[in-house]
């Protein structure tokens, strides 16, 4: 029964329409069989026996003795109709029972093939048009139409997948917005406070020219914040955009790398940093630029936060290239979603000198590289935050 459910939708139908068409031919041949033994015994009451077996006695080579067919007038009525019926099954039992058969098997093949998986087509189609995606098709047959049905799966999966992707997009163009909306009044209601009070009390001379001095020097603090934030979200309207551009990786060109990053951070921060590769001759294939800037976001969170030491440790394989950044800071205090949301910051004054877009950014770039951002604390305390890339293939 498994095969026959699996055929083909053409070998189902010529399967159905052989066994209905042999079914009819034989059941015509009974009935015509049986027509003909019922019209001879009808014919056989109005026979003059004598003659018959006279003739049947003279039947040769040449000649047959066969029940003559009576006239109407001579039969009643009822043996007149049941012998006209007789004649009638027949010369029609094969063509009503074939077209009876055939219809029989398109009813039987429609049922049987097609019905379930045009039903659970249709009631897709409607759940989809209303915008419900959380269903399944469950039609699991190895033919035409379970392979429609698998393809419409398909397609209801990516649908889904898009549509938790727009309103993935559309939340996240939300929180740009509030994130913009927020950063971007707090240096402008500081610029409008000074301005106001320059303007109050410059022409009356209530203020020296040293608080004038210093209203203006925060002023372009205020200002460099603001550029350096322009500059940030022009960076974050490209990070979509921005293609991957692969290579060969190998440990040894990645560990000179990264101490060139370690050199300028380093001095910079007045902190050490201590970086530990693993030795492996596989070459890993991805993009060394992308790697390289999310390694440089993860250290200058690092070194930001932590106290005395940061540690880096790259581990290189075939298929995954892995950089754990550990600093001896206090920690996340938050959960890590929070944490590489858009310019998140911890207190206002990092926000002065950082947009906090610093680890929404490595995540953004470890996904477009199949891998992802895990952070966590360390069981002695501080951050511990591992960068995984996927090879690409």
């Amino acid at each position: 029964m498994d095969k026959i459910r699996n055929l083909s939708v053409r070998k189902t139908i010529l399967l159905y329409m052989a066994v209905a068409l042999f079914c009819s031919f034989l059941l015509s041949a009974i009935i015509a069989g049986i027509a003909k033994r019922t019209q001879m015994q009808v014919w056989w009451n109005y026979v003059d026996e004598e003659a018959y077996f006279e003739a049947v006695e003279k039947e040769g080579p040449a000649y047959v003795a066969d029940i003559p067919r009576p006239n109407s007038y001579e039969m009643t009525q009822s043996d007149h109709f049941v012998s006209e019926l007789c004649d009638f099954l027949q010369t029609y039992t094969a063509l009503i029972l074939s077209m009876a058969g055939s219809c029989a098997a398109v009813f039987l093949f429609y049922r049987n093939k097609l019905r379930v998986p045009m039903e659970e087509l249709a009631w897709a189609s409607k759940r989809i048009a209303e915008n419900h995606l959380d269903f399944c098709i469950s039609y699991e047959n190895k033919d035409e139409m379970g392979g429609l049905c698998r393809e419409f799966e398909r397609m209801r999966e990516q649908l889904a997948g898009n549509n938790q992707a727009l309103w993935r997009t559309i939340e996240e163009e939300k929180m740009l917005r509030a994130a913009i909306a927020h950063d971007i009044r707090a240096p402008l209601s500081v610029l409008k406070g000074y301005q106001e009070m320059l303007m109050e009390y410059l022409p009356s001379e209530d203020i020296d020219l040293g608080q004038a001095m210093e209203m203006l020097s925060e002023s372009g603090r205020q200002i460099e914040r603001m550029d350096a934030f322009v500059e940030a979200m022009r960076k974050l309207s490209s990070l979509e955009n921005r293609q991957l551009t692969p290579g060969n990786i190998s440990a040894r060109q990645l560990e000179r790398d990264i101490q060139g990053e370690l050199a300028i951070l380093e001095k910079e921060y007045g902190k050490q940093c201590i970086l530990q590769a693993s030795e492996s001759e596989e070459i890993f294939y991805g993009d060394k630029e992308i790697i390289l800037e999310v390694t440089e976001n993860l250290l200058s969170n690092a070194l930001r936060y932590g106290k005395q030491q940061i540690t880096i440790m790259v581990h290189i394989r075939l298929e995954k290239l892995s950089i754990c950044v550990m600093d001896d800071g206090d920690g996340f205090r938050e959960d890590a979603e929070k944490i590489t949301e858009a310019f998140y910051g911890q207190n206002v004054k990092d926000s002065l000198k950082h947009a906090g877009l610093g680890m929404y950014i490595s995540r953004l770039y470890c996904e477009k590289h199949g891998g992802k951002l895990i952070l966590g604390n360390n069981e002695q305390g501080g951050a511990v935050v591992t960068a995984i890339f996927r090879r690409i293939a």
